[in-house]
């Protein structure tokens, strides 16, 4: 398991506070969950669990993070925190739930806490959300920011590839960093930029920053759990690094099963419900 944030016992809950108090400490352990059973799985390792609007992706088979709406991302919310005893579980505002104003992002964040019992929420943009994180966080709604690569923004930034390669961008993102550290986030994720830029901007803010594609010096990592686990299939970004190949190991289970099935070797004597034995009242 990994070291805890600063102040958190293993067996205590993984708070906001301590997570912005593990600046400059053990790095912080997160990974993406939207159902109960993943969270479960996860809980223990993890210090944060995000329920990302990547699910649209991932669980949906949607092209982009667009179509999600906010009755998916409350109801995975939910189920992941039910699976939570430890992580900090965060849930994303997805794209059209906050950026028309911060009352509407108000209205969005706070179905979201209310209807899934997660900590706190996350959104994407870096100086332009500055107003509405200042809103959402001096109204009791913790924020995680999001900078960098944004997949809501896809369409507008013209691709995935990677953030700050030249000097007008790359200070363009260290200002968005920290736009939204004083606005009030309490935590940063920086996606999909080069590494100098991700190590400047982890050295230059006061909150933790948890890196996707980005660099080994941020204050932590974060990775979709079905990259990781190998359960995705096609295209693999260039940061992902697969833990297990469980998308593999799924096909040949299933194979086997279909074997045994067209085989008639499954179900055997053991998964069969016996009849009761026949009693003398039955003669």
């Amino acid at each position: 398991m990994s070291a805890q944030p600063a102040s958190t016992p293993a067996n205590r809950p993984v708070t906001v506070s301590a997570v912005r108090a593990a600046k400059g400490a053990t790095p912080l352990v997160c990974l993406t969950a939207y159902t109960t059973p993943m969270a479960q799985a996860l809980d223990e390792a993890c210090d944060l669990l995000l329920v990302g609007d990547s699910l649209g992706m991932v669980i949906y088979g949607l092209p982009s993070t667009i179509p999600v709406t906010l009755d998916m991302m409350i109801a995975h919310g939910a189920a992941a925190v039910r699976g939570a005893k430890h992580a900090l579980v965060v849930v994303d505002l997805p794209f059209g739930s906050y950026q028309e104003s911060p009352a509407q992002a108000f209205r969005s964040a706070s179905r979201i806490l209310a209807e899934t019992g997660c900590g706190a929420v996350k959104l994407e943009g870096g100086a332009v959300m500055a107003e509405t994180i200042a809103f959402l966080t001096q109204r009791g709604v913790p924020v995680l920011a999001h900078i960098g690569l944004q997949p809501q923004s896809v369409n507008a930034l013209g691709g995935y590839s990677a953030r700050g390669k030249l000097s007008p961008e790359a200070e363009t993102i260290l200002a968005d960093a920290r736009a939204v550290t004083d606005a009030g986030a309490f935590a940063v994720v920086v996606e999909g930029v080069v590494a100098p830029l991700a190590a400047r901007i982890t050295s230059t803010i006061r909150v933790p920053t948890i890196g996707i594609g980005a660099s080994a010096e941020c204050d932590g990592q974060i990775l979709v759990t079905d990259d990781m686990m190998g359960v995705t299939f096609g295209h693999v970004p260039k940061f992902v690094r697969r833990y297990a190949d469980l998308g593999a190991r799924m096909k040949a289970a299933a194979a086997d099963y279909a074997a045994d099935v067209r085989a008639r070797r499954f179900p055997g004597a053991e998964h069969l419900y016996a009849a009761p034995k026949p009693t003398a009242a039955d003669a």
